[in-house]
């Protein structure tokens, strides 16, 4: 038995196939990106919760790390996704700030995934190194630096690939009290292209001083 097709179906096949054929070779993101209308407004009304619902939903986009022996204590690695960061843009806002707005602020265009890492000193890997005098005799402590993150190698990957941020800051932390304020450490940001990311992340940090740490996340569980 043979099967015929007119012109317009045999097209509408090979259409078909092209279309499925180049959608196997993109990679498909884990995560939602660009975010739609409904994916905003459930992050906005999520956000303005202020409860444990919304601590739970954090909960699996950071990863908290012991306290090292030696060097300084890279505390928390955080991955934040389009999805999420505007859940932590919601909650951040108090008072007249509604789902329509939201919406209105929102440009799918500038969507980005956010890495953030939470350093800290200690007592091995201080706010203060130790200089000399001119003569050499002496010792006096120096201030370290509000920018010692750039000591700091930070590497991203995603499913066996290196990835390439369009933007890395550090903001530095500080300890205040009434006799002042010490340099404590330093949160450091990361910025991606949502698309670089497939089903894995993985997060390398080598410190100049103590051991490396490495980090994956698993992006099928988030938004």
């Amino acid at each position: 038995m043979s099967y015929h097709f007119s012109p317009a179906r045999r097209t509408i096949r090979i259409l078909s196939s092209l279309t499925s054929a180049l959608l196997l070779c993109q990679p498909l993101i884990a995560f939602q990106s660009p975010l739609s209308d409904t994916a905003v407004r459930e992050a906005y009304f999520l956000g303005q919760r202020h409860d444990e619902a919304v601590t739970s939903f954090f909960a699996k986009y950071s990863k908290s790390l012991p306290v090292p022996r030696s060097g300084p204590y890279i505390a928390v690695v955080r991955f934040l996704t389009p999805f999420a960061q505007m859940v932590s843009q919601s909650g951040s806002f108090i008072g007249n700030y509604s789902a329509q707005r939201a919406e209105q602020d929102h440009d799918p265009k500038s969507e980005t995934v956010v890495i953030a890492v939470d350093i800290y000193f200690t007592e091995t890997y201080g706010p203060f190194l130790v200089g000399g005098s001119q003569s050499g005799s002496t010792t006096s402590l120096v201030p370290r630096s509000s920018d010692f993150w750039r000591d700091f190698d930070f590497t991203v990957g995603s499913d066996s690939r290196l990835l390439s941020p369009r933007n890395i800051s550090g903001r530095a932390l500080y300890n205040c009290s009434d006799a002042g304020c010490t340099l404590s450490g330093a949160t450091v940001t990361l910025t991606f292209a949502p698309e670089l990311f497939v089903d894995w992340a993985t997060i390398d940090v080598v410190p100049p001083e103590g051991d490396a740490v490495s980090i994956n996340f698993e992006l099928n569980a988030f938004r």
